[in-house]
């Protein structure tokens, strides 16, 4: 079985459902709450697990009932937790507005995820055995580059989803083989606005560029390669929370699989596409099955 290794956050999202997000000072009254686990890495470790790989998460969660909760989440979700401390404290936390068009607001306190600043020891030999790795930049720095750099010498694909967006250093640029960005990151990290043009720049960096597009899909860049654009299926969002991510893994076991390029993108699209029709991130991503039937329609 394809196997995915996935470095990076846990979290418990706290999740307010509202007709319209507040603006600044102001209260609005929401439908409904919900806690829902959560996490870039929790959601692309469960997103590659439902979509049919053999998937090990490495972070950490707290002491606390949360930590309880999100580790009984990853093992009835089929994640393998034996790189997954638990650590003196509170679990990370993310809290999230969602609006009556889909959209959201998130913000992430860290707790348990900012201890995750190295490889713990047996790390290295997961990373060595995966068939891609999965980063993203909710954990300190210092432990994505040491991943990154961990598979690299083992010869493992590297997927570096470079969100929150910030300043990525050149050492962990050097060590990752496909960066998938969304448009704002993209434009955060090479300041064009125009998604060809960002993509273009960060080819100068990597050697493949993914920048997803939401409900325009996706666009494709490598080194030597005309882009091209993979469509995503229209449907009425009730939530894209985790959306993202759902792609990421998604994509990451079609590409472990030997798919081509376009045929993964379009996999992970119908994927994403099931994702946004359901509230919540982990709760909302579909399972192979249902992604087989979304991208044959």
């Amino acid at each position: 079985m394809t196997l995915i290794a996935v470095l990076g956050s846990t979290n418990m999202d706290l999740v307010a459902y509202v007709t319209k997000a507040p603006r600044r000072g102001e209260t609005v009254t929401g439908r409904e709450f919900r806690t829902i686990p959560g996490g870039k890495g929790a959601n692309q470790a469960i997103a590659a697990a439902h979509a049919g790989a053999d998937v090990t998460i490495v972070g950490a969660v707290g002491d606390d009932a949360y930590g309880a909760q999100l580790r009984s989440t990853f093992e009835h979700s089929g994640v393998d937790t034996d790189h997954l401390r638990t650590v003196p404290g509170p679990s990370g936390t993310a809290h999230i507005v969602v609006d009556d068009e889909g959209g959201n607001a998130i913000v992430v306190i860290p707790a348990a995820n900012g201890t995750v600043d190295h490889l713990a020891p047996g790390d290295e030999a997961l990373i060595a055995s995966a068939d891609a790795l999965l980063l993203q930049l909710e954990i300190p720095l210092a432990a994505v580059v040491a991943g990154a750099e961990a598979a690299r010498r083992h010869d493992v694909r590297t997927i570096l989803t470079p969100a929150p967006a910030q300043p990525l250093p050149p050492e962990l640029l050097a060590a990752t083989d496909l960066l998938v960005p969304n448009e704002h990151e993209a434009t955060a990290l090479t300041g064009h606005t125009d998604p060809r043009k960002a993509a273009a720049a960060l080819l100068d960096q990597v050697p493949e560029v993914i920048v997803t597009l939401g409900a325009g899909g996706s666009l494709y860049a490598a080194r030597g390669a005309e882009p091209f654009t993979v469509p995503a299926p229209q449907v009425t969002a009730v939530d894209s929370t985790g959306a993202g991510d759902t792609f990421v893994g998604t994509l990451a076991v079609a590409l472990a699989e030997g798919r081509p390029m376009r045929d993964a993108l379009g996999w992970a699209a119908a994927a994403a596409a099931l994702s946004v029709q359901r509230p919540g991130a982990t709760a909302s991503m579909p399972y192979r099955a249902e992604i087989d039937k979304q991208y044959a329609s």
